[in-house]
């Protein structure tokens, strides 16, 4: 095999270890946000939408679908849940009585903020065997390879 060839097995290689590794992060974040959720009233889809209310704001069941790849079918029932826990309200839009927007309730901000808060301080303590530069240089790693992924 020639140079050329051994370099592209290599970057092969890398690409999949790095798609591996990724896969096993997500995974275990996946396990211990399911840990964390398992003291609240909610389940991890409804930890989702919540999600995206607390850092989105208000939008339509439509909107909120696309955002979680559901149907809207089960985005409806979702929210259906969501409401009679008193975590999200339906509110006609100021602009377009047509319109109904889910709006995250001070109940549900507060939850989403204690579950956030959990998630980000189980990182910090894996993240205490890591130096200053390598948390830095994954941050920016991270932020890059989210922006290209958005961008596509």
């Amino acid at each position: 095999m020639n140079n050329e060839g051994k370099v592209q097995q290599h970057e092969n290689e890398v690409v999949a270890t790095i798609e591996k590794d990724l896969r096993y992060i997500a995974a275990i974040i996946k396990q211990k946000g399911r840990e964390l959720l398992s003291s609240y009233t909610i389940t991890p889809p409804q930890f989702v939408a919540l999600q995206w209310l607390f850092e989105e704001g208000d939008m339509t069941i439509g909107e909120l679908s696309n955002k979680m790849y559901l149907a809207f079918s089960t985005t409806t029932d979702l929210i259906d849940r969501m409401e009679k826990n008193e975590l999200v309200v339906r509110v006609k839009d100021p602009h377009d009585r047509r319109v109904v927007r889910i709006h995250l309730l001070e109940k549900g901000e507060i939850m989403i903020d204690e579950v956030i808060q959990k998630r980000q301080g189980y990182l910090h303590d894996i993240l205490m065997n890591f130096s200053t530069d390598e948390v830095i240089h994954l941050k920016d790693s991270l932020i890059k390879l989210h922006h290209e992924m958005k961008a596509e």
